[in-house]
């Protein structure tokens, strides 16, 4: 008995899929490809152009213009044909900004949209996934604040299109913080220091550390408040306080065009009438390693974390030899759709008996033609339309052959 239970323990472990690796089955296939269709389609509508990176290059160029932010994030491995080190993609934005500036080469304003699956050494979250199916838009060649409202609000499509119902739009501004630390003269460690602390939301850790390394009472107060900068619209008109009080130096031209960014996504939101819940969320730096302005994300109820995200990320292109300014977002495809099993599926057949005759071929191209799905009998199975999924069958009536209902 003993033997046995190690022998089907040994047969399990076998195929067992690693931690955060999925395989999906045939009703969820047909739900996430249903609306890659719609996705890509609606991007298209947008003036979108589609690529396809490549799934493995060399490490080198997939890491160039990302800081750290996707090297720890990034399988590794060796070519065998030119022993140079090869990284399976984590993420596809790096690698459709290199087509814009490397391949494409144009000096107007590119739209660019991408899907496919991209493989992740850990997941963003615990119990996530590891293996994305990435899709996104990017937008190249234009600096100004109407660029980030047009992804933004694609973004948004995106995401009425498949169905997500109250969102939350959450909204940052790494120029902010970039500012502030650069005018403190913060050496890398002491960034790095301070960056983790705020991420994580602790207060106290950021007044202690910030108390340590700034001198400059003015500086360490408002880098201090950043951690509190975060509601509704409200925020807004809190930082611009906390940067122009009485008595205070003049805020810089980079945090005054930061705050003006962000309000008129606000204004931009409630002209057009978004329908989003809108968070902003100063010390949010998502990305900080690459992106330059802008941040965002979308949050849904029933996700624990982002259904989108994206920002703004000049300049990335500069290291494969032309400098763009460029925004967008991406999102996990399996995130975006209920994967809920059977529910409603199989979708809508016909099934058609085995024969040879001419007539029944004829019919069958004529109804795959227009849509339908057929599924024909193979010889000697016992199984039926039902067993088989289908909801329709032809039958043969005189000469020809009718669809009708499953009886």
């Amino acid at each position: 008995m003993k033997s046995q239970n190690k022998l089907l323990q040994q047969s399990l472990e076998r195929w067992r899929l690693p931690d955060g690796i999925e395989e999906l089955l045939p009703a969820d296939v047909v739900k996430i490809e249903s609306l890659r269709r719609q996705v890509l389609d609606l991007f298209h509508s947008w003036g979108y152009e589609t690529v396809i990176p490549p799934l493995i290059e060399y490490l080198e160029s997939l890491l160039t213009g990302t800081g750290n932010d996707l090297d720890l994030q990034t399988f590794k491995l060796t070519d065998q044909l030119s022993g140079r080190m090869m990284g399976v993609r984590a993420d596809m934005t790096p690698q459709v900004a290199r087509i814009d500036a490397h391949r494409l080469d144009r000096e107007r304003p590119t739209r660019l949209c991408y899907l496919g699956s991209v493989l992740q050494t850990r997941p963003e979250i615990s119990g996530a996934t590891r293996s994305p199916i990435q899709v996104g838009a990017e937008l190249y060649g234009h600096g100004g604040v109407e660029s980030d409202l047009e992804v933004v609000r694609l973004m948004l499509e995106m995401l009425k299109l498949s169905g997500l119902d109250s969102v939350v739009l959450d909204l940052g501004h790494v120029g902010i913080y970039r500012e502030l630390v650069a005018q403190a003269e913060l050496a890398d460690e002491q960034q790095a220091l301070l960056f983790d602390a705020l991420q994580r939301k602790a207060s106290a850790e950021v007044m202690e550390i910030a108390g340590s390394i700034i001198d400059d009472e003015l500086l360490r107060g408002q880098i201090i408040a950043l951690k509190d900068l975060n509601g509704g619209t409200e925020v807004l008109e809190e930082a611009r306080t906390l940067f122009t009080a009485a008595g205070r130096r003049e805020p810089s031209p980079a945090i005054e065009e930061a705050l003006e960014s962000l309000r008129q996504i606000a204004e931009c939101a409630s002209q057009q009438q978004w329908g989003v819940e809108l968070h902003f969320d100063l010390a949010e730096l998502r990305g900080y390693g690459y992106h330059t302005g802008i941040v965002f994300a979308a949050y849904t109820a029933g996700k624990g974390e982002a259904v989108a995200q994206g920002g703004r990320y000049d300049n990335v292109g500069a290291v494969f030899g032309r400098a763009r300014p460029a925004t967008g977002f991406s999102a996990d495809i399996k995130n975006l759709v209920a994967l809920d099993g059977e529910r409603n599926y199989p979708p809508s057949a016909i099934f058609a008996p085995h024969s040879e005759k001419s007539s029944l071929h004829n019919e069958i191209e004529r109804l795959r033609s227009t849509g339908e799905r057929v599924v024909v009998e193979l010889p000697g199975q016992s199984e039926g339309a039902v067993e088989m999924g289908c909801d329709r069958q032809l039958v043969l009536s005189g000469d020809s052959w009718s669809v009708e209902p499953v009886s």
